[in-house]
């Protein structure tokens, strides 16, 4: 008993690790009510069919392959039709519409002013009087325009110049050297070495983490 279920969770996460990176991102980081219902619905598939010792794994492959099947479909038809994407995604609604509430596209979303101000609150706004527009994404997510008066000035405003900018790259990871990304920032292991006795270092193992950005000083965290 205990074997098969061992059995049946392991093939049953591996065909689910196969389907969702076969489905594409798009599940994860920009996750609908319809992804997420899907969600559910293929993880309870498998749990329920690990624990009904009359099911086999034939049996649980087949349901992961068939309901993934259809959200691959669905997808693609959604990639196709504007209509059916509407249908299956939804439609992103403006709640808030040249500095004025819509209370009527907010009451049609189930979201109260509470609930706004938090979700504004996530993008460092504390007074809806400094937003022009704000759009309510299908994913729950809000995409927001301030106010002119009310929004930080750029570079390109202030007429300076901005400086090239760069991502950092991890070089130590849990005490491991990531020569990958070394080369990538165009150091080697002495420049490390080097870097880590100025720090007081001895060995990389004594470092938990550590970025470098080209052009800028190296940042440690040791354990």
């Amino acid at each position: 008993m205990y074997f098969n279920v061992l059995l049946e969770l392991v093939i049953g996460y591996i065909a689910l690790f196969i389907i969702v990176k076969f489905l594409g991102k798009t599940q994860l980081n920009q996750i609908t009510p319809f992804d997420f219902i899907s969600a559910l619905v293929m993880g309870d598939l498998v749990g329920s069919a690990i624990f009904n010792q009359k099911v086999g794994i034939l049996a649980i492959l087949f349901a992961i392959a068939v309901w993934g099947s259809l959200i691959f479909i669905s997808e693609m038809l959604t990639q196709k039709s504007r209509w059916l994407r509407y249908v299956f995604e939804g439609r992103p609604s403006m709640i808030i519409n040249n500095g004025n509430l819509d209370w009527k596209e907010m009451k049609k979303n189930k979201i109260d002013i509470d609930q706004l101000k938090q979700l504004l609150r996530f993008k460092d706004i504390f007074s809806i009087q400094d937003v022009d527009y704000a759009i309510l994404e299908n994913n729950g997510g809000i995409s927001v325009l301030r106010k002119s008066d009310a929004d930080q000035p750029t570079c390109k405003d202030l007429k300076i110049k901005g400086e090239k900018r760069s991502i950092p790259l991890t070089i130590i990871s849990d005490g491991e050297v990531l020569y990958k990304n070394l080369k990538k920032a165009d150091v080697n292991k002495d420049w490390l070495h080097k870097q880590l006795k100025l720090k007081g270092f001895d060995r990389p193992e004594e470092i938990s983490y550590a970025e470098y950005e080209p052009g800028k000083n190296i940042f440690f965290q040791k354990y």
